[in-house]
């Protein structure tokens, strides 16, 4: 909005209402602006739809869908749930690589269960972060994890909203472009591979703290 006054102000200009005062007008057009996104008319409906959009009330969706993961997680957490699922898990999961893989594939299950890419991210990241630390492990390899297992792997899945917002802009079933989602598919398994190997693994040294 500040750069469209600076560069755009013919623009602008003709957006604002000068009822109250030029000044109050350009303030009141920016300020609304940044809270409902941008508004334009230009006679396409789908050049109308691709420049009108943004402002903060349209990520407000996706900041109450992070704020419920995180509710979520901590709800578990202080139940003692994590912990329950954790030791279940950790109990195959004795190497770092299998550690890693237990980790992509809690995601994986998480994306398909809850449908929501969040979720996905937050909950196995409290469930794992504790082990990881305990085995001597970077917090970057969680984060790494969580992306090649949580990320990349929602839209993937129909019923994820990551999967059913690909499906409302492309109008493709997840199903039909999963095949040649060569990144998101093969990934997770070079993770895996990865892991097991020891290669990209990064670990605290005695004297640094995590």
């Amino acid at each position: 909005a500040v750069w469209a006054l600076l560069f755009q102000s013919d623009l602008i200009a003709s957006q604002i209402d000068m009822t109250q005062g030029e000044f109050v007008g350009y303030f009141k057009l920016v300020w609304t602006t940044f809270f409902d996104g941008f508004t334009i008319s230009t006679g396409d409906a789908k050049m109308d739809s691709l420049l009108s959009g943004g402002g903060m009330s349209g990520m407000l969706t996706t900041t109450w869908l992070i704020m419920t993961a995180l509710m979520f997680g901590a709800i578990m957490e202080k139940t003692g749930l994590l912990d329950i699922f954790v030791k279940s898990i950790l109990k195959i999961a004795k190497s770092t690589g299998s550690l890693i893989a237990s980790t992509i594939a809690t995601c994986i299950g998480t994306n398909i269960i809850a449908a929501d890419q969040y979720i996905a991210i937050v909950v196995p990241g409290r469930m794992f972060k504790e082990e990881y630390k305990k085995r001597g492990l970077k917090p970057v390899n969680l984060s790494r994890t969580l992306e090649d297992g949580g990320t990349i792997t929602s839209p993937l899945i129909p019923w994820n909203t990551c999967g059913a917002y690909m499906q409302s802009v492309l109008l493709i079933n997840p199903f039909d472009y999963a095949l040649y989602a060569f990144f998101n598919l093969i990934n997770p398994f070079l993770a895996v591979i990865y892991a097991y190997l020891g290669i990209k693994i990064l670990r605290i040294k005695p004297k640094q703290t995590a």
